[in-house]
């Protein structure tokens, strides 16, 4: 596989991170909802509820790959959020650096291949860095302000 093309050297964001989250995952199917259910709430709790689903599924689809592609027996796999005034980061590193995703077109009774598809059309850009052991797979989400507070629903 291949990574997009330019990915490798993405545009660092000249913005201080306003809110930013770090957490390792053993790699287990349990941990893909934990690190989706987390990111989500934090989304929300940052004040962009609107965008909580977009970014559960990202980081699902990335934390996917990485759980089925680029983990290790005894190694876990990192999910960084950060959001600074115009951009959400979304990243997911594991330990096989050699391993680098890509596009790939997936026929229709596949299971998988569909992932970074998803990825490349909710992110605004993603990519590939590689680090000194492994590689991180970003997902970068434009925000403008935080979105309005939404009222709770009358009660019936």
């Amino acid at each position: 596989m291949t990574a997009p093309q330019g990915a490798l050297a993405p545009e660092p964001d000249p913005h201080p991170p306003l809110h930013e989250d770090r957490l390792d995952y053993t790699p287990t199917a349990r941990s893909v909802t934990l690190c989706r259910r987390r990111a989500a709430r934090l989304v929300t709790e940052w004040g962009h509820p609107g965008r909580a689903g977009e970014v559960a599924l990202v980081v699902s689809e990335l934390a996917t790959n990485a759980l089925l592609h680029g983990c290790m027996r005894g190694r876990l796999f990192r999910v960084h959020l950060a959001l600074t005034a115009t951009t959400l980061r979304i990243e997911v590193s594991d330990p096989r650096g050699e391993r680098l995703p890509g596009l790939r077109e997936a026929g229709a009774d596949d299971c998988y291949g569909r992932g970074l598809l998803i990825v490349g059309r909710l992110a605004d850009r993603w990519g590939v860095e590689p680090r000194t052991i492994g590689k991180t797979v970003f997902a970068e989400l434009t925000v403008q302000h935080a979105d309005p507070p939404t009222a709770p629903a009358p009660a019936p």
